[in-house]
This record gives structure tokens, sequence and C-alpha cells, in this order.
């Protein structure tokens, strides 16, 4: 499948995945405090490579996809490359540098599911959404489990691996994964045409 294929395949899911958490959050009220990145801050955060290939697609597009790997090779911080933090004292506070292009682990973390060993599905979410928003959070794990829809973690990484199973299937950190996609569509192209810029 070329790239230009499998990024089209992954943005359908993504945007499949977003109306989903549309619904999920108008019927549950849960919500991310605006300027919080904590999640972003985790510095063993885990990804695929394959979940940031329309990131790396749209760098090369661009003509940025060696200089960004190049960045991405002398980028000591553990935290996500992507992240933007707002604040000097307060590392929490920030966005994503790319939202538009973000992995499913960003996407899903904190409106996702998982299942539990009992089999019952729970929120995986931050302790800022369990503690300052604890009946909402409480209500959205008792109705999920009464058939609220929810998106759930397992079913959407088996849907992106069907799309590339060896760049769906390798977790590695998330920097690691971001110069993972990009040195995918570098080699995809070394002997390609170029794909049309928009």
């Amino acid at each position: 499948m070329s790239i230009e294929r499998k990024v089209q395949e992954i943005e359908l899911l993504f945007d499949k995945l977003e109306s989903e958490l549309t619904t999920f959050t108008s019927k549950t009220h849960l919500f991310c405090n605006a300027g919080c990145g904590k999640c972003c801050t985790n510095p063993t955060m885990e990804a695929s490579p394959l979940e940031f290939l329309p990131w790396a697609f749209h760098l090369f597009k661009i003509g940025e996809a060696e200089n960004t790997l190049e960045k991405l090779a002398k980028h000591s911080n553990p935290i996500c490359y992507n992240y933007s933090q707002t604040s000097e004292k307060n590392e929490h506070l920030g966005s994503c540098s790319t939202y538009k292009y973000r992995g499913l682990v960003c996407r899903l973390f904190g409106y996702g599911a998982t299942r539990d060993k009992f089999a019952q599905l729970r929120l995986a979410t931050c302790s800022i959404i369990k503690d300052e928003q604890t009946n909402n959070y409480n209500a959205a794990n008792e109705a999920i489990n009464n058939g609220l829809p929810v998106p759930i973690f397992t079913d959407y990484y088996m849907n992106l691996s069907q799309i590339d199973f060896r760049l769906g299937n390798s977790y590695v950190h998330i920097n690691r994964a971001l110069q993972m996609a990009i040195e995918d569509v570098l080699q995809y192209y070394a002997y390609r045409d170029f794909p049309e810029v928009e």
C-alpha cells in the first residue's frame, strides 16, 4: 500500500474517532482543562510510528522532513518533541504544536476506555479529570458499562495495525516513533516520484 493510501486510511480512522469522542464528551460532560498539557509531559510515553505517519507525510510534502529528523536526533528531552510548553514555571502548561497531526494515543487518552481484569470498561484518563470532575468521571464509567458507546483503545489500535502491521505494532518512545515515521516516508520516496503538494 502506498504512503498516500496509508495516510488516507489513518485519517479516516482518526475522523471516525473524533466523531465518537464528540458524542461521548457531549454525553458525559468530561473535558480537559484549557492549557493543560500534563499528559504530554510523560517522559515514558510510547506510541507506534504508524499513528504519526500523517504528520511525517505532511512534513515531507512541505520540505521539512529531513530538517525535523535532524532536530529529533538532537532532541534529548524525553518529553514529546511536538509539545510546546507555555509556562517557564509549570511544564504541565502547554499544547501540541502539531495538534491536527497528533497521534492515536494523544487522541484517545482522557476519553478512551480499556478493560480491567474483570472485563469491565474503565476510562483511561488523568488524575486531574478524576479528581476535579469526580462526579462526571464516575457517572461516565457507570454509563459505559451500561451501554454508552466509548472509544476503546484496543479496538482502535487493532484497526490501526491493519493499515500497516509492521509500523502499527511497533511501540517505542514517542520521540522515536516520530523519527521512525519520518524515516519510513523518506525511505518510501527515495526512489519514487514525490507526491503532489497541496
